[in-house]
């Protein structure tokens, strides 16, 4: 394939990335994309910078050293301007949803239309119905977010993510302190967005997930403080370095 065409399949490019706090470097020499249309799942032990590295990708922390660039952009060169358009083409589901207490589920998904749209009140509002429906939360507009369960709230915060339909959603361990059964429906609701055509960046230390989901999974190692590998599941549990074999092996469904 010409590499014209890879070019046209990247949303994010990262290359060189440190990441640290202070003279502590949690990890180094991170060297990968995103690509358009895919699940790339984010992994690794406890500790290792998952989590850090999802700051890093949606600006919330700058890098020690190295780029993360969205198309020509470099996310964290950019000026004010530029940064809040280049927040425009990624959405955000925190762990645990975050949502705000003080607003109904509907409101809170219309919130990003009313921060960056010219949508009248009704526009924003059906808007906000047609998310709700595409995560299965279709009766939920007016309900406060105390009285939703922890998957319903996760499928609400990704209503809200999808709300001003970018292209690009990052999910911070989307189906954790969720039951068997649950996760499982918020892997469908993952498989049915990027389907859709929504590209997808997940941190996650559920494996089941990762096999069930995942179409390349990036490995941090916490002792290398280095990505250590980078493929799909399977390639990875079949011929992937022994640690990472090790780590996808505890869970492989049977």
């Amino acid at each position: 394939m010409a590499e014209a065409e890879v070019a046209l399949k990247t949303l994010v490019r990262v290359q060189g990335l440190k990441m640290a706090y202070g003279s502590h470097v949690v990890q180094r020499n991170l060297d990968f994309d995103i690509r358009a249309g895919e699940v790339l799942a984010i992994i690794g032990a406890s500790g290792c910078g998952k989590s850090t590295l999802l700051r890093h990708l949606i600006g919330l922390q700058a890098p020690a050293a190295g780029r993360i660039c969205y198309g020509a952009e470099d996310l964290h060169a950019a000026d004010d301007v530029a940064l809040a358009q280049l927040r425009r083409r990624f959405g955000v589901s925190f762990q645990g949803g975050a949502l705000w207490s003080s607003m109904s589920v509907g409101e809170n998904v219309m919130l990003p239309l009313e921060m960056f749209t010219r949508l009248d009140a009704d526009a924003r509002e059906q808007k906000a119905r047609d998310k709700l429906a595409l995560v299965g939360l279709a009766d939920q507009f007016d309900a406060e977010p105390s009285s939703l369960s922890g998957g319903m709230k996760k499928r609400a915060a990704i209503a809200r993510a999808l709300a001003l339909e970018p292209p690009l959603l990052y999910l911070d361990e989307p189906s954790a302190g969720l039951d068997p059964l649950t996760a499982a429906r918020l892997d469908e609701l993952i498989l049915q967005l990027r389907d859709q055509g929504n590209t997808i960046t997940l941190v996650t230390h559920e494996l089941a997930s990762i096999f069930a989901v995942a179409d390349r999974v990036l490995f941090l190692d916490a002792e290398a403080k280095t990505m250590t590998a980078l493929d799909s599941p399977q390639a990875l549990l079949d011929h992937g370095p022994e640690k990472v074999q090790e780590f996808l092996r505890r869970g492989k469904p049977e």
